[in-house]
């Protein structure tokens, strides 16, 4: 049936107490994405941490650790860069002995870059992200000088040569994310991953190889808009050349120079239609939201957000499997 082979997903941490992994099982929640923490790393750790995980009946799908994989000594070629690949490879030799798939990487040395969190009205009086490109224009740059698309293409394939064969070896297959918001520089820093066409390059300095595809966050193409890509057609497109491992399943206010992330049913998407792609292209890979605004702390901050976003998001693909079927 279609969308059967779609897999929802939440969010753990490594160092999740056991009372925050029975709420991920009461959602109704199978699969898992592990953030392991930089003292979890180790391989004793990581399958200590499985083995918690599999007394709840939670299997995961994905891991990272934000350390290796966003880390600016790779991603601009600064000294060390060497020394933080071996790291990033060696951790994921540890996960393909884990049985874990997939790990990632988002080239995004200066994190995902943001305005300011803040009330909106987006979020119904909960706090959001808010970006406004003009504002973070004009903000120094962060490395010292302007590093160039060319640079950063240079940077990333220098990246590939020295971990996809270690990657075919651990079979673990890396998701590359999109960098957010998708720009085409700020801080000095040139972004690499702003549209489809970056990614189809990205694949190809790969050469094509099945361990290089993505983390499709819905978002971020939203917030480029026209300029990243149509998102239906980017779907099929994708979907169809088995590039897609994982989904981050968001909405947001409006297209850049100014957008708010916003509950699914509260952006200018229409989130079902996006939904009925997936299903309708008999996606097959792991789906999450992502970016949920916080609530006030007296009734849990962020995890009823994260909750009440996956259960729209389950909602959303129950009916469009019904639908198509």
């Amino acid at each position: 049936m279609l969308g059967d082979k779609i897999k929802v997903q939440s969010k753990v941490v490594s160092d999740y107490t056991d009372e925050q992994l029975l709420f991920i099982k009461q959602m109704g929640v199978k699969y898992v994405y592990v953030i392991f923490k930089d003292e979890h790393t180790d391989y004793d750790s990581v399958m200590k941490f499985k083995d918690r995980l599999d007394k709840f009946g939670l299997e995961i799908t994905d891991a990272g650790n934000v350390h290796l994989y966003k880390n600016d000594k790779i991603h601009l070629g600064l000294p060390g860069r060497d020394e933080a690949i071996e790291a990033y490879n060696n951790f994921n030799i540890i996960l393909g002995k884990a049985g874990i798939p997939v790990v990632y990487m988002t080239w995004e040395p200066n994190q995902v870059l943001t305005t300011r969190f803040d009330v909106s009205t987006c979020t119904r009086g909960g706090i959001g992200r808010l970006v406004d490109i003009a504002e973070l224009e004009k903000r120094p740059y962060t490395h010292g000088r302007l590093f160039t698309k060319e640079e950063m293409w240079d940077n990333f394939k220098y990246f590939l040569d020295r971990v996809l064969p270690v990657c075919e070896e651990a079979k673990v297959k890396i998701a590359l994310h999109p960098n957010d918001p998708p720009v085409d520089c700020l801080c000095g820093i040139s972004n690499l991953i702003t549209s489809a066409e970056d990614y189809k390059h990205a694949f190809e300095l790969a050469g094509n190889s099945p361990y290089l595809g993505m983390k499709m966050c819905i978002g971020c193409w939203l917030e480029g808009g026209e300029h990243f890509g149509n998102v239906l057609e980017d779907i099929r497109y994708f979907v169809e050349n088995k590039k897609v491992f994982i989904v981050h399943f968001r909405n947001v206010s409006s297209t850049v120079p100014y957008f708010e992330e916003t509950l699914l049913e509260d952006g200018y998407m229409d989130m079902y239609e996006v939904m009925k792609q997936f299903v309708r292209c008999d996606y097959d890979g792991a789906i999450h939201v992502d970016h949920v605004p916080v609530w006030g702390q007296s009734v849990g901050g962020e995890n009823p957000a994260w909750a009440y976003s996956t259960g729209y998001m389950k909602a959303l693909l129950n009916c469009a499997k019904k639908e198509l079927n």
